[in-house]
């Protein structure tokens, strides 16, 4: 005895986003959004009570002296700026690597309470968030920044 059984109709649609239909245009895949992320190391002596309009901050670096900028892809884990904040938090702490592969330097202390974030999203938007010792704190860009610099040479305790 053989049962016949029927399956639900299955429609495929493609939707094309503005980016898809560019790339579609010039045959290439499109590039997926991402948030950029600099940390700002507080080099002030109180650096570990939060972080005050009034610190001096020096950019992360790479090896080549230049600020490191980690990458992540919007996907599920990063949607938003305080999301590409948290994974930035993570990296800096020696817990894995952006999206790019690259991870902390072990020359730079990690990210603690009192650094600023900087995050560019894919909207273009750049926001500023402070290392809280729970999450992060939107602050204005802050004005007192040192030239990229290893910080741990600017300042020990």
């Amino acid at each position: 005895m053989t049962t016949t059984v029927t399956r639900p109709s299955t429609v495929t649609a493609r939707i094309d986003t503005p980016a898809a239909a560019a790339a579609a245009a010039v045959g290439t895949a499109p590039v997926p959004a991402v948030y950029a992320v600099t940390v700002y190391m507080n080099t002030h002596p109180d650096n570990f009570d939060g972080y005050e309009s009034h610190h001096p901050l020096a950019a992360a670096t790479g090896r080549d002296g230049s600020a490191l900028r980690l990458v992540f892809r919007a996907i599920d884990r990063v949607r938003s700026h305080e999301d590409a904040a948290d994974a930035a938090f993570e990296v800096g702490n020696r817990q894995g690597a952006d999206d790019h592969g690259r991870t902390w330097p072990a020359r730079i202390r990690s990210v603690s309470v009192g650094d600023v974030v900087e995050v560019t999203g894919p909207d273009t938007r750049t926001v500023h968030l402070s290392v809280d010792s729970y999450g992060f704190t939107p602050v204005a860009e802050p004005t007192l920044l040192a030239a990229p610099a290893d910080p741990d040479a600017t300042h020990r305790h």
